[in-house]
Parts: structure tokens; sequence; C-alpha cells
């Protein structure tokens, strides 16, 4: 699934890494818990309702640089800057992580785990 497809099926917004809209994800984590997210290497999408700073900086230690911040949540300048020197993708959707996963999969996006 392209990210462009992504940004579609969830209704969403993307402020940062429009140039790589016809990217191909394949699988997704989603947390609120960034000590989780830092086990994890070489999944690109993060599905996230925690939208701050310390959110970019986690993905960018775990590798992770696709961010779906759910629950009408939007970066801040300040994120998008740092997440643009880190070559990230962001993108936000006003659904639920709950709704936001699920469309994800029924979509073929898979699991992590």
């Amino acid at each position: 699934m392209t990210l462009r497809e992504i940004v579609e099926t969830l209704n969403a917004t993307v402020y940062l890494g429009q140039a790589r809209l016809d990217e191909e994800v394949t699988t997704a984590f989603a947390s609120d818990l960034m000590s989780d997210v830092l086990t994890l290497k070489d999944t690109p999408m993060l599905i996230t309702g925690l939208c701050n700073v310390q959110t970019i900086r986690t993905c960018d230690m775990a590798t992770l640089d696709i961010v779906v911040f759910v629950r009408n949540k939007k970066p801040t300048a300040d994120m998008v800057e740092l997440a643009e020197d880190n070559d990230m993708v962001l993108i936000a959707t006003s659904y639920s992580m709950f709704k936001t996963c699920g469309l994800l999969f029924d979509a073929g996006i898979q699991p992590l785990y």
C-alpha cells in the first residue's frame, strides 16, 4: 500500500513528506508508549496519539520515518522542523487509534507482531 493510499484511507492530512507519497508501506506498529517504540527496528510506520517533540526524537532513534498521528493531533512547527531534518513523513487523522489500525489492516497493512 502506498503512503498516498494510506492518506486517502484515513482521510488524513500530510504535514511533511509529500514527495514520498508513492512509497510502499507493508507493516505498522501502534503505540503511545515510546519505551515500546524504542524496541523496534526497521518498522516503517508508527501510529500514535502521542504528539510532541519527544515522539519525533524517539522515532529518529528507532529509525522509524513515517508517523501517523491519531485523534486529531497535529504536529507543531518544532516537530515538523525536527522531522524534516530527519527525512520523516508526518501524517495526521481525526480517527481513533482503533479505527485507524482497523482501516489499515483491512487495506492490507500487516502488524509488526
